[in-house]
Parts: structure tokens; sequence; C-alpha cells
């Protein structure tokens, strides 16, 4: 097969691209960022780079140079802002320098001052005070500075301000203080213990630690109130509602101040290939985001490949995080580090994330590789079950069965014939049952499998790789006393059972039939189901057909002078027996002849 042209491959990945917010890397040919953009849209934002002309000879230049695309999905916009603007700062790819301003997004800072400010910035002066954001949508700042006025009175002024200069009444209370936005810890009229109280309490708010501050505000409340102090606790209350009011939550932001390494996994069915998904992240959010893939070489378990993808990513990242998220334990210690299996709240939204993440790109991987060769996938599919039932050679061919009959009477079965995972219509039989009477589907099965691998034997055919029958225990062992006691051979036999709705939901194998572990939403169960809808179709399809014509025949059949010829120029001009009787015997005469009309006419009105 010959190796996919540079743009076919952009393409093929392009083209599997999820249609929600992300950000999107492109990669040139030694592997290096090179751009990396955000969008609302990640399918129809990146494929306008391929699909139409660029208007700047700098974004010409960066799509030719594009080799690979990564990129991450998250759940808002607004998590793509922030991400985007992390890898950026991480990264500091070409291109973005080329084709974007070096404005940063907005930050708030709590100065280092004796009187510490809350202000916002754009400038990054680390010795200046502590920061928090940035804030990718300034709407969402500007209603968290408004929350912080509301809730406590600090000083916005540009004063400097020490112990020496309120000791000597060097300043004097400002329009602030009349108006009750400040309460002049300048002059001293509030206590500087009180004003960083205050300060340590806009610290948490601006962590996220909201929660931790909604229970210091309600015992504050039960205090003030026993010691009667009524007013105080309203000015309280009033605070704790703001707080509520506020809710700035994001997956991608958890409550959390400290660094966290993310990792989930999920493994491809076909070839066993595992992707593990890398999160980190810091100061509560997203600052790197990888996945790889792992091929284990013996029977390793999930909890070994993740194991030594944990170290190989913390390594490849210098992660030095002692917090890590994982959807399952591992039986490797980790020195100095916590591991955290989440069952809900903020941290499984992080994992979620990461599920996401990986999922998305091993359906990707999995979509290249079929567009790049068909059978593949097919391949795959078949190469799962021959591991989920142990079987000694490739399941090729796959030949399912099904009974249909109306309480014993027209009594048929059908036989599909799957090849590499589809259908071989060519090769579908039908059969109707000579030696069964009334309703015995044991009995019809019997019969029916016996009659077709006795040809096959005696032609010379190749025979099946695997049976499934569309039934339980009962059908599987009838099978397999005709192949193995009657015929004496050995063919892998399988049945699909249903629920009490009807709904396929177990596949059993082996002596005595065992229910075998396959998830009912994987495609490998899909697979099976549809082996098992098409038998059914075809076995219900020629019974109809066979009780449709037995009830033709067996009004016309029975009327002197109505031979086969006769019937079937009936048929086709009426369709039915219905309408040759609700025929006038002028349109009858016409397809037949005006005595063979009179015939037909008389004999059918006798007819109940």
């Amino acid at each position: 097969m010959m190796e996919p042209t540079r743009l076919e491959r952009l393409k093929n990945i392009v083209s599997n691209l999820p249609e929600g917010p992300g950000c999107y890397q492109y990669l040139d040919a030694t592997g290096t960022i090179i751009y990396v953009g955000k969008a609302k849209n990640l399918k129809r934002r990146v494929s306008s780079y391929f699909l139409k002309r660029q208007n700047s000879r700098k974004t010409e230049l960066m799509v030719q140079k594009i080799e690979d695309i990564n990129y991450v999905v998250v759940p808002t916009e607004e998590d793509a802002l922030l991400l985007e603007n992390n890898l950026i700062k991480r990264h500091k790819p070409r291109y973005n320098i080329l084709l974007k301003d070096d404005k940063t997004y907005p930050s708030i800072c709590v100065t280092n001052e004796y009187l510490p400010r809350v202000l916002k910035t754009r400038r990054i002066i680390p010795k200046a005070g502590t920061y928090y954001g940035p804030f990718s949508h300034v709407a969402t700042m500007h209603a968290m500075m408004e929350l912080i006025a509301k809730l406590y009175p600090i000083r916005s002024c540009h004063l400097n301000i020490s112990a020496d200069t309120i000791e000597q009444h060097r300043h004097k209370p400002c329009l602030d203080y009349h108006i009750k936005k400040c309460l002049a810890p300048c002059t001293g009229k509030q206590a500087r213990e009180d004003y960083l109280r205050n300060i340590a309490d806009i610290r948490e708010i601006l962590s996220g630690n909201t929660r931790n501050l909604c229970r210091a505000m309600l015992d504050q409340m039960a205090e003030l109130s026993q010691q009667m102090r009524f007013e105080e606790a309203e000015q309280v209350k009033r605070r704790y509602l703001l707080v509520k009011e506020y809710c700035e939550r994001s997956e991608v932001i958890p409550h959390v101040s400290h660094d966290i390494d993310v990792f989930s996994m999920a493994t491809d069915e076909g070839d066993g290939t595992a992707f593990i998904n890398f999160l980190h992240v810091t100061h509560g959010c997203i600052n790197q985001a990888f996945t790889i893939e792992m091929k284990p070489k013996i029977d390793e378990t999930p909890a070994d490949i993740l194991a030594l993808a944990i170290v190989e990513l913390r390594e490849r990242f210098h992660s030095n995080a002692r917090e890590i998220i994982l959807p399952f334990p591992i039986d490797t210690e980790l020195n100095d580090t916590t591991i955290t299996i989440p069952q809900r709240g903020e941290k499984r939204h992080l994992l979620d994330l990461s599920m996401a993440n990986v999922k998305q790109f091993r359906f990707d991987r999995a979509k290249q590789a079929e567009k790049l060769n068909p059978e593949q996938r097919n391949t795959n599919l078949l190469l799962a079950l021959q591991r989920a039932l142990q079987l000694p050679t490739l399941p090729t061919v796959i030949e399912c069965f099904d009974n249909s009959n109306t309480m014993g009477t027209d009594a048929v079965a059908g036989c599909v014939v799957f090849k590499m995972a589809k259908p071989c219509k060519a090769d579908y039989r039908k059969y109707i049952i000579k030696t069964v009477a009334g309703p015995d589907d044991y009995a019809s099965m019997a019969e029916v499998v016996e009659r077709r691998y006795s040809r096959m034997l005696s032609e010379g055919t190749p025979l099946p790789h695997l049976i499934i029958t569309d039934g339980g225990k009962g059908q599987m062992e009838v099978v397999r006393h005709v192949i193995e006691d009657r015929l004496h051979q050995h063919i892998p036999i399988a049945g699909l059972a249903k629920d009490n709705r009807h709904r396929t939901n177990e596949l059993l194998y082996g002596n005595p039939p065992q229910i075998v572990g396959i998830d009912i939403k994987s495609p490998l169960f899909q697979l099976l189901t549809r082996i098992q809808d098409e038998v059914h179709r075809y076995a219900i399809t020629f019974h109809r057909q066979k009780r449709s014509k037995r009830m033709v025949a067996s009004q016309l059949d029975s009327i002197p002078g109505v031979g086969p010829a006769t019937k079937d120029r009936l048929l086709k001009a009426f369709h039915s027996v219905k309408r040759i009787k609700e025929a006038a015997i002028e349109e009858l005469a016409a397809v037949i002849g005006a005595a063979k009309a009179n015939a037909i006419k008389e004999a059918l009105n006798k007819q109940p």
C-alpha cells in the first residue's frame, strides 16, 4: 500500500476531529509545535486551513510546514481559551509570535504591600504579589472584582502606606471612606489585623476555595447570633449569600492549589493497543496534555501498562506533582505521591475530561486506519472475537442459523454467512423444514444443520470457522450434537441469548456454555448483534413469502382449469386474490379469456 501524502494524511485527521470546543496544535517535521490555536468548533476551525485559500502569506507558509495535528477537547470555549494561553506560554510556538499579538490574558494580583491591594493587570511581576488567573473572559474577571468589592471594603488608592506613616497620621480619609467603599485603614480607623483577615478571605475566593469560606461564614454567623450581635451577623449573611451566588466553576479548574497529574486509559479491542492520556494541572489550569500509544508485547494487565505510562510521561514532562488521579488502582507505589481514584466531585470531572480525550484519540486513530486500510477494522474485530473465545484460528467465516414458523406451519430456516465480518449474500441459504411436525425449534435446527454440513462435506466445501445460533444453551447443544456426534466434526459453536425485552445481551460459548464477558456497547458485540439481526430478518422474510404463496395457492389451485401459467398471469395483473375477487369479469377476461374468467369468478365467490 502506498504511503499517503502529507495533505491526505492531514485531511484524514481533520475529517475525524470532534465538533466541539478545544485547542489544536500544529507540528512540523521535527515534532516541534509551530502553532497553537483555540476553537469553538475544532473540526470547522482546523479544516478552514486546508479547504480554502489563505489571505495571509504567513499562514500559507505555516500550513506548508504542518506535518501532524494534535488537539485537546475541553468542556467550554472559555476552557479552550485558558488552555490556549497556557500552551502558548509553555511552548512559545514560532507562528503564534508571527500571527498573534503578544498581549496576554489579564490576571488579578494581590500585592505584597503593608496593606495589600487587589488589582487587575496584564503584567506579571512575581515579586510584586500573588497572581490569580489568567482570565480568558474579561467579563468574568470584572465580575470577580465586583464581587470582591461588594464583600470587602478594601483600599484602591496608590499611597505608599506603612506602619510609620499610619502612626504619624500622614494620611486622611478619602472619598471611598465616606461612601463606605473603604474603612480607612491608612488612618487607623480599621485595624490592620481585620484588614488582613479580609485579604485572606479574598485569596480564598480567588483560589476557588469558596466552600471553606462559606463554612467559616456560617460558623461566624452562628457565633455572632449567640452573642446577640445581629447587625454584624446580618452583614456576614449578606457576604455569604453573595459568595454562594457567585459560581465561577469549571471542570478544568477544581478547588485545588497544588499540582495534579491526571491519567486515563482506553484499549483497542482489535490489536490490544492501549492509549493513555496525560493532563498536568497547575494552579487549577491544564498546562500540558498528551496521549501516547502502548502496544503490549506479552499479556500485561491494564494496571501494568498504566504504571509504565505514568513513569514515562512524568519523566518526559518533568512532572513532580504530588497527587495523581487514576481511573483504577495500580500495584506500583510512587514515592511521596498520593494516588486518587475519584468517584464524584471536581476531581472526577478532571478524570472524565481526560477520558474524553483518550477516547476521542482512539476513535480518530481507528477512523484513520480504516480509511487507509478498510479491511483492518474488520480484522481487528475478528481478532478480538478470537481472543474472547480463545479460538484456534481467526473466524474469517461465520455462519448463523434461525428458525421461523407460525404454530408449526410453514416452518422454514435460514443460514447467513459472514466473511471477514461482512455479509456474503451469495452464500445465504433457505431451508424448508421437511422432517419435523409442529413447532419444534430444536428438531428443526438439528435437521437444517445436518443438511447444511452433510452437503458441504460431500461436496468438499470448506467448513466455517464459527457457528452462531440464534438462541441459548438448548440451541447450542442441539448443534453440537449434530456436528460432533453425527458428523464427527469440530467447529466452534457460540450462542446469542436475549433478555426479557427480546434484546441481545449475552454471548455464550463452551461446553457447558458459559457467558463471555464482552461489553454490549462495544463494536464487537455490535457485530454479533448485526449477524443475529440479519439471520432473523432472512428467516422471517422467507417464512412470510412461503406463507403468502400457500394462502394464494390454496384458493387458486383448487379451481379446475387454472394451471400455473394462468395463476401467474392473474397475480402479475392483480397482485393478490382479493383484487382478483373484486375485479370485473371483463377485466379478468382481458387477461385469461372469457371462459376461464367466468369459471374463476364463480369459484372464488363460493369460497368463504
